[in-house]
C-alpha cells in the first residue's frame, strides 16, 4: 500500500455498513410539511452554542462541518452534510464533515443510543440556520439590498434588486461566524427541502468496495512500528515471570518488550513478526493458577443466573399490581432467556499511537473520544490536555467493542517507546475472547386476561448484568487497567438503565409491575446494539403472541386492541397491508440446519398462500415436507424513539431440524427521515443482525476459558445466509428525527421466533434457536 497523507486519509474516512436492499422499498408520508420547531436547543448545541464550534468556512468557499459523533456505519457523515447543505442552500459536494477529534470538534460524548440524528444532526441544522441568518444580515449591508430581495444558492448571495452578488467567503473576509445560537431560530420550511428526506448515496461506499483506505485498520505512517499483546489464559490470571531472554533469542530483532505487572506487549518492525511472537508468547510466560470463571457445579447458564447474588430494583409500577390476582386459569406465565452475545466486528480492534514531546496522539475508532481521553489520563499519568484523540472509523461497530481497550494498550506501548508511531492490531482471537459482550438475560413474564381477552395485569421479573461499561472517565473500565501494576481491581462501573430498556411493554395495560435483578456475571460485558432492548422485546413480543393464541385472536388484532398511540398502530396496520399483498411464490431462501449451521444450503421453494402450519411439498418424491409460518412483532425503541414492526416468513422441515427464512419485512416510523436510504439500510441491517443473533449466536465458555474465539466457534450470518428484506419508511417530518439504528433488533428477533413457532409448533423461549455444541478438546 502506498504511504498516504494523514489528512487525505481522514478526509475520506468512512465505516463498514452491510446493507441489503432486496425488494422495492415503499415510502409513505405522515404529518405535514411545516417546520419542526424545538422548544429548546439540542443538548449538544446547548453545551457548545457557538456557530463556529459546528461550522467553519474554508478559504476556497467550502463548508467544513464539525461533529463530535463517530461514523459507525450509520451514514452520519452523509446525513449531517444533508442538513447543513439544506439550510445553507449548498450542494452536497460543497460540504465536508469532520468526525470526532478532541483537538477540533465539539464534545458530544458517545455515539450511541440512536441519538446522532436528534442531537448532533439537529445541532448542525440549527447552527447552519443561524449562520444563514447571519450571512443574510451581512449581505443586506454589503449589497445594499433588503432581505426579501436576496437569494442564496451554492455559496453565493445574489441581489434581485441590483443584480450584484457576493460569495460566503468574501462576505466573511477570512473570519468565522462566532455568534451563539439562541432561540428562536428560523429554519427552512420543510416543503422547500431539496436534500433532506431524500435518498442521498453515501460517498464512502465506493471507497469501501474498491478497497481504498477508509478505516483505522488502514492507517499507515512513515517508519511505523507494529505491536501485539500476549494475553493471560483467563480474566483473573497474574503473571509470575516472563522469559524475556528466551524470547529475544528466538526473535533477535524484536524492537521492545513492554512488561507492566501482568500486561505484556511486544513491539516489532513489521506486523508479521508481531503475529508470530503473539502465537508463541505463552511459551515464555508463567502464570499463577487461576480461579475458574464459574463454579465447577455449573451446568446451565440460565439456571446459574438465578443462583447469583442480585440487587433488586423496581423499574415500573403502574396502576394497582397485585400478586394475589396473578393466579388461576386466566393467568399465563413464561420464561425467556438470552445468552451472552458478542459484537463480532468484522475488522478486529486497532489503534495507532505516538508519544512525542510529552504529548500523546492517538487514532481510535472509539465511540467517545472525549470520555476515552478522560479515562486514559489517570491510567497513564498524563494530563488530559496532553492527550489528543482523532476518531477514525473502524471496520464494524455494533456498540462498545474493543476500540477503547486497544487504544489504551497502544498508548501504554507508545509511552514505553516514544518518538515512533505504533500500530496495535488485535487478532481475531483477541477480539472474540476479550471484547466486552452483551449480557446474558433472563425474563420471567406473567399476564392476566379478562373475559374479553384483554390484558389487565402484567408482571415481569428480569435478571441482567450491566449493559454499559464504557470508559466514561473510569480507568478501571479499560481492559489493560486490570493487568498493569496500578491494579485497578474495582469492578468496571456500568450503566444500569440499559438492562431494563424496553422491559415495560408499550401497550395499554392498566396494572404493571416490572422488577430487575442486577447480578455480577462471570463474563466481561458492556453495550451491544440496542442494549437490553433486544432481550426484553424478544420476551414481550413472544409472550404477546402466546397470549393472542390463548384468546384465539389474530396477532395483529391482539396487539392493536392494546394500543392507543396512532403512530404505533400505523406501523402495524401498514405491515399487515404489506404482507397481505406479497406474492409468496419462489422466494430465494436459506436453509439452516441445527447440526450444520455453518454450511447453509440455499434452496428455492415455491410457496403459495395458505394458513400458518399447513403442509407444503414441492416435490414429494425428492423433498421432505415443510410447514410454513409467519410471525410478527412490534416495539417502540426505548418506548420514546422510533416505532418499528417486523414480520418474518419461515418454513420448517419436519423430518429434520431445519428452518428456512423466506423473507423479512419491516415498517418503521423514525420521525423525520433525514436520509431515507440510511433509514432503510439501518433497518435492513438490524433485521439481518437480529436474525443471526436469534438463530445461532451464543458465546461459548467453560469453567476456565472462552471457547468462542473465531468464526467457526462463534458463527454469524454470512452473505449467503442473509434473508431477503423489504422496508417501508413512514416519514414524519413534522415530528423531528428519532434515530433508526437500534429500532429493528428487538421486534426482528421476536418475529422470527414467532414464525418458527407457527411453522414447527415448537415455542423456542431460550436463544439461540440453533445452538452449536462446544468444540471437542
Amino acid at each position: 500500500m502506498k504511504e498516504m497523507i494523514r489528512r487525505e486519509f481522514l478526509k475520506n474516512a468512512g465505516s463498514l455498513t452491510i446493507g441489503f436492499t432486496m425488494g422495492r422499498p415503499l415510502i409513505g408520508t405522515a404529518g405535514d410539511a411545516s417546520t419542526f420547531v424545538e422548544d429548546e436547543l439540542p443538548q449538544s448545541l446547548q453545551r457548545n452554542p457557538a456557530i463556529n464550534a459546528w461550522l467553519r468556512l474554508k478559504a476556497d468557499g467550502r463548508l467544513e462541518v464539525l461533529t463530535g459523533k463517530m461514523e459507525l456505519g450509520q451514514g452520519i457523515k452523509t446525513a449531517i452534510a444533508q442538513v447543513a447543505a439544506e439550510e445553507l442552500d449548498l450542494r452536497m459536494d460543497q460540504v465536508d464533515v469532520s468526525l470526532a477529534a478532541t483537538a477540533t470538534t465539539p464534545d458530544e460524548g458517545y455515539t450511541a443510543g440512536s441519538g446522532s440524528m436528534d442531537n448532533s444532526a439537529m445541532s448542525v441544522r440549527y447552527a447552519a440556520a443561524a449562520a444563514r441568518q447571519k450571512l443574510i444580515t451581512l449581505a443586506v449591508a454589503a449589497l445594499k439590498t433588503p432581505e426579501n430581495k436576496l437569494i442564496i444558492s451554492e455559496g453565493i448571495i445574489r441581489s434581485t434588486l441590483n443584480k450584484q452578488q457576493i460569495s460566503f467567503s468574501k462576505l466573511l473576509a477570512g473570519k468565522q461566524i462566532t455568534d451563539k445560537v439562541t432561540l428562536p431560530v428560523k429554519l427552512k420550511v420543510k416543503n422547500k427541502y431539496k436534500l433532506v428526506s431524500k435518498a442521498i448515496p453515501r460517498d464512502d461506499i465506493k471507497l469501501m468496495i474498491t478497497g481504498q483506505p477508509v478505516y483505522v485498520q488502514d492507517l499507515r505512517f512513515p517508519d511505523m512500528l507494529h505491536a501485539r499483546i500476549i494475553r493471560p489464559p483467563n480474566y483473573a490470571a497474574k503473571l509470575i515471570r516472563f522469559n524475556e531472554a528466551g524470547l529475544r533469542l528466538q526473535f533477535p530483532d524484536l524492537v521492545k518488550i513492554v512488561i507492566d505487572g501482568s500486561f505484556v506487549g511486544v513491539i516489532t518492525m513489521n506486523e508479521y513478526q508481531a503475529v508470530q511472537i503473539q502465537a508463541v508468547g505463552q511459551n515464555f510466560c508463567e502464570w499463577e493458577s487461576v480461579e475458574p470463571i464459574i463454579p465447577g457445579s455449573f451446568t446451565s447458564m440460565k439456571e446459574y443466573i438465578r443462583t447469583l447474588p442480585a440487587k433488586k430494583q423496581e423499574v415500573k409500577k403502574l396502576g394497582q399490581p397485585d400478586a394475589a390476582r396473578m393466579s388461576g386459569s386466566s393467568v399465563y406465565s413464561a420464561s425467556y432467556y438470552k445468552p451472552y452475545m458478542m459484537h463480532g466486528s468484522i475488522g478486529p480492534s486497532c489503534s495507532v499511537a505516538i508519544y512525542k514531546n510529552n504529548r500523546l496522539q492517538l487514532w481510535s475508532h472509539s465511540q467517545g473520544v472525549f470520555p476515552l481521553r478522560e479515562s486514559l489520563s489517570p491510567l497513564l499519568g498524563i494530563p488530559v490536555e496532553n492527550i489528543d484523540i482523532t476518531g477514525v472509523p473502524g471496520s464494524g461497530c455494533y456498540g462498545h467493542n474493543g476500540a477503547d481497550d486497544v487504544t489504551a494498550e497502544a498508548a501504554i506501548l507508545a509511552i514505553a517507546n516514544p518518538g515512533k508511531h505504533i500500530r496495535l492490531q488485535w487478532s481475531r482471537e483477541d477480539e472474540h475472547a476479550w471484547e466486552p459482550y452483551g449480557s446474558a438475560m433472563l425474563m420471567d413474564v406473567s399476564a392476566r386476561l379478562d373475559e374479553q381477552g384483554k390484558i389487565t395485569d402484567w408482571h415481569c421479573n428480569l435478571w441482567s448484568d450491566t449493559h454499559g461499561t464504557r470508559p466514561g472517565g473510569k480507568p478501571e473500565n479499560l481492559l489493560p487497567a486490570r493487568y498493569t501494576r496500578k491494579n485497578y481491581s474495582d469492578k468496571p462501573g456500568g450503566y444500569s438503565g440499559g438492562a431494563y430498556r424496553n422491559a415495560d411493554p408499550y401497550y395499554e395495560i392498566p396494572n404493571q409491575q416490572v422488577d430487575i435483578n442486577f447480578f455480577d456475571g462471570p463474563l466481561r460485558v458492556s453495550a451491544l446494539r440496542s442494549l437490553g432492548a433486544y432481550g426484553n422485546i424478544f420476551a414481550i413480543e413472544c409472550f404477546m403472541d402466546e397470549l393472542a393464541e390463548k384468546t384465539g385472536r389474530d396477532p395483529f388484532e391482539f396487539r392493536l386492541m392494546h394500543l392507543k398511540d396512532e403512530r404505533a398502530r400505523a406501523v402495524l396496520i401498514k405491515l399487515r397491508e404489506l404482507i397481505a399483498g406479497q406474492d409468496k411464490n419462489s422466494h430465494q431462501v436459506n436453509l439452516f440446519n441445527a447440526t450444520s449451521a455453518l454450511s447453509p444450503l440455499p434452496v428455492r421453494t415455491a410457496v403459495s398462500q395458505f394458513p400458518a402450519g399447513k403442509t407444503i411439498n414441492e416435490n414429494p418424491a425428492t423433498k421432505p415436507e415443510a410447514r410454513y409460518g409467519l410471525g410478527i412483532a412490534f416495539s417502540r425503541y426505548k418506548n420514546s424513539a422510533a416505532y418499528c414492526a417486523v414480520a418474518a416468513e419461515v418454513s420448517y422441515i419436519e423430518k429434520g431440524t431445519q428452518f428456512i427464512i423466506h423473507k423479512m419485512y419491516s415498517v418503521i416510523d423514525a420521525g423525520e427521515s433525514i436520509n431515507i436510504d440510511g433509514v432503510i439500510n439501518q433497518t435492513e441491517g438490524g433485521m439481518i443482525q437480529a436474525a443471526s443473533w436469534t438463530l445461532q449466536e451464543e458465546v461459548k465458555f467453560d469453567h476456565q476459558r472462552i471457547h468462542s474465539v473465531d468464526w467457526k466457534t462463534y458463527p454469524i450470518f454470512r452473505f449467503s445466509q442473509a434473508p431477503e428484506t423489504e422496508v417501508v419508511v413512514i416519514n414524519n417530518p413534522a415530528e423531528g428525527p428519532l434515530g433508526a439504528g437500534e429500532a429493528a433488533q428487538g421486534p426482528a428477533g421476536a418475529a422470527l421466533a414467532n414464525a418458527v413457532y407457527k411453522a414447527s409448533g415448537v415455542r423456542y423461549r431460550d436463544l439461540p434457536i440453533i445452538s452449536l455444541p462446544l468444540p471437542k478438546e
